[in-house]
C-alpha cells in the first residue's frame, strides 16, 4: 500500500466511522435541492463528521445493451475510473488517495449508478474527480483489455460455482426473450468485440442528465451542494432516457431445470412472481416474507429445514424488485441425496402459509423486527445516502422515512394472508437445482 493510500483510507475510515445518524430512521431530515442547473437533489445535512457521501444514477442499465454489446455497460463503468482527462489509471487512482476519496461506478439492470465518498476539506477535489470520470473518460486500449480480460476470467470462474450458475440460469429461464435475461457481465463473444469507440459511445448514451437521481449527505450545506453538482453534472448533455423494457410475462406453469455438476452438494432456488414497489400490499409483502425467510434463524423455512431437520446450513427467502418485474426467490443448498426433501419441506411450507397465513405473535414480532433493523443499518453516511437514493429510484417521498413505521404498524393479518394467497402460487413456481441432485430431474416446458 504507497503512502497516498494509507493516509487517504485512514482519513476517509476514521471520518466515516465518525458519522452515526443521532437518532432513528424516521428522524433523518431530507432537504430537496435544485441546482442553478435544474438538477435536484436530495440532501441529509449532517455536521458530526468531517465527510461527504454522494449516491447517484443514470436511467438505463444492462437491460438495454445494444443487441451484439452484452456487457458494454458494466465494462464501461468499471472503465470510468480507469484514466480520465490528463490522468492515466495510476495518477487517477493516486489522485483519489492523495484526497480521502472513493469514486466507483457500477451497473444493474434497470440503471447505471455510482457513488462518491470524499472527507469534507477535499471535496473540491472530490467533485473534480467525478466530474472528469463523467466527462472526460479516457478508455485507454490497455485498461480496455485488462478489465475485458477480467470480466471473461468472473464469467469463467462464476460458471464453476454452483450458486452462480443457479442463478443466472433462473434469470434465463424465467426471462427468456426479456432483456432481463441477459447477463449484466455479457458474453464472452460479446465482450470480445467491445472497442474503445464502443464504449464511449455508451458512456455518451447513458451518462445525460434525464433520469440523473442524486442522493448526499454529510458536511455540506445546500448552496455548496448546489454548486458541487452543477459542476460535476452540468456538464452533461441533457438528453434522453433509454427506453424501458418491455413489460415481463410471469410464467404460468411450473418448471424444474436441472443443471448437473460434479459436486457432493446441491443448491436449489425457487421463485415465484413477486410484487412491484409501489403496491399497496408492499409492506403486507415485506412482513410474509420475512415470516416465510427473510427473518433469518427465526423464520419458518430455516426452523423447518435447518432446525428441525437438518437439511441444510440454511434456507431464506428475499423479494427482488425491478422496473419492469418483482420477483420472490428462495434459496437452499443440500447434500445431493437430501435436496429433494429439502425442496418437499419448503413447498409444504409455501402451502401451509398460504392455506394458514401467519399468526399473531409473528405478525408483532415481524412489525418489531422491521421497524428497528432499518435504523440498525444506517451506520455511516454512505449508507443514508443510499438508502435515500433507493428512495428516489423507487418515486417515494422524502417523508417516506416518516411513515414507513406508520404503513409497517398498519399491516392486518388478513393483509398479510391475501399476499400469502395471491404470490405463493405452485403453478408459477421454477426451480432450478444444480448438482447432482437424487430424486430431482428436469420437467420440459411445454
Amino acid at each position: 500500500m504507497t503512502p497516498g493510500l494509507r493516509r487517504g483510507a485512514a482519513l476517509l475510515l476514521a471520518a466515516v466511522l465518525a458519522w452515526l445518524p443521532a437518532a432513528g430512521a424516521g428522524a433523518i431530515e431530507i432537504r430537496e435541492v435544485t441546482t442553478p442547473l435544474g438538477i435536484k437533489a436530495w440532501l441529509v445535512e449532517d455536521k458530526s463528521a468531517p465527510v461527504v457521501a454522494l449516491s447517484f444514477s443514470f436511467a438505463g442499465g444492462t437491460a438495454s445493451d445494444p443487441a451484439g454489446q452484452s456487457g458494454v455497460t458494466s465494462l464501461m463503468a468499471t472503465l470510468l475510473t480507469d484514466g480520465a482527462g490528463t490522468f492515466d489509471a495510476q495518477a487517477f487512482r493516486r489522485r483519489q488517495e492523495d484526497a480521502a476519496a472513493s469514486l466507483g461506478f457500477g451497473a444493474s439492470l434497470d440503471r447505471l449508478s455510482g457513488t462518491l465518498r470524499v472527507i469534507s476539506a477535499n471535496r473540491d477535489e472530490g467533485f473534480e474527480l467525478l466530474r472528469l470520470a463523467l466527462m472526460q473518460p479516457r478508455f485507454d486500449p490497455d485498461m480496455v483489455e485488462q478489465r475485458r480480460a477480467q470480466t471473461i476470467a468472473h464469467l469463467n470462474q462464476a460458471n464453476q460455482r454452483p450458486q452462480s450458475v443457479a442463478g443466472r440460469t433462473l434469470m434465463t429461464t424465467l426471462f427468456a426473450g426479456h432483456p432481463y435475461a441477459n447477463d449484466p457481465e455479457g458474453t464472452r463473444e460479446d465482450l470480445k468485440t467491445l472497442t474503445p469507440m464502443l464504449l464511449k459511445h455508451r458512456a455518451a448514451a447513458l451518462l445525460v442528465r434525464s433520469g440523473l437521481i442524486v442522493s448526499a449527505v454529510g458536511d455540506i450545506g445546500e448552496d455548496e451542494l448546489a454548486r458541487q453538482l452543477d459542476r460535476a453534472f452540468g456538464g452533461l448533455v441533457v438528453g434522453t432516457v433509454p427506453p424501458l423494457p418491455p413489460e415481463w410475462k410471469p410464467p404460468t406453469k411450473p418448471r424444474i431445470i436441472v443443471v448437473e455438476r460434479p459436486v457432493p452438494q446441491s443448491t436449489a432456488l425457487m421463485a415465484l412472481p413477486g410484487i412491484a414497489r409501489d403496491d399497496p400490499d408492499w409492506y403486507a409483502a415485506v412482513i410474509m416474507n420475512h415470516v416465510l425467510g427473510g427473518g433469518g434463524q427465526q423464520s419458518r423455512l430455516f426452523n423447518e429445514v435447518r432446525e428441525k431437520r437438518g437439511l441444510a446450513y440454511g434456507a431464506s427467502s428475499g423479494l427482488r424488485t425491478y422496473k419492469r418485474a418483482a420477483l420472490l426467490v428462495i434459496s437452499t443448498a443440500s447434500a445431493n441425496e437430501r435436496v429433494a426433501e429439502a425442496i418437499r419441506v419448503v413447498r409444504a411450507e409455501l402451502v401451509r402459509l398460504r392455506t394458514d397465513g401467519i399468526t399473531e405473535q409473528e405478525l408483532a414480532d415481524a412489525k418489531t423486527y422491521l421497524s428497528g433493523a432499518l435504523a440498525l443499518s444506517l451506520d455511516s453516511s454512505g449508507s443514508v445516502a443510499g438508502l435515500m437514493h433507493s428512495l428516489q429510484i423507487d418515486g417515494l417521498s422524502p417523508d417516506h422515512l416518516v411513515r414507513r413505521e406508520a404503513l409497517i404498524a398498519a399491516v392486518k393479518l388478513e393483509s398479510v394472508r391475501r399476499v400469502a394467497r395471491r404470490l405463493l402460487r405452485d403453478e408459477a413456481m421454477t426451480t432450478v437445482v444444480v448438482g447432482k441432485p437424487v430424486g430431482v430431474v428436469s420437467e420440459p416446458k411445454e
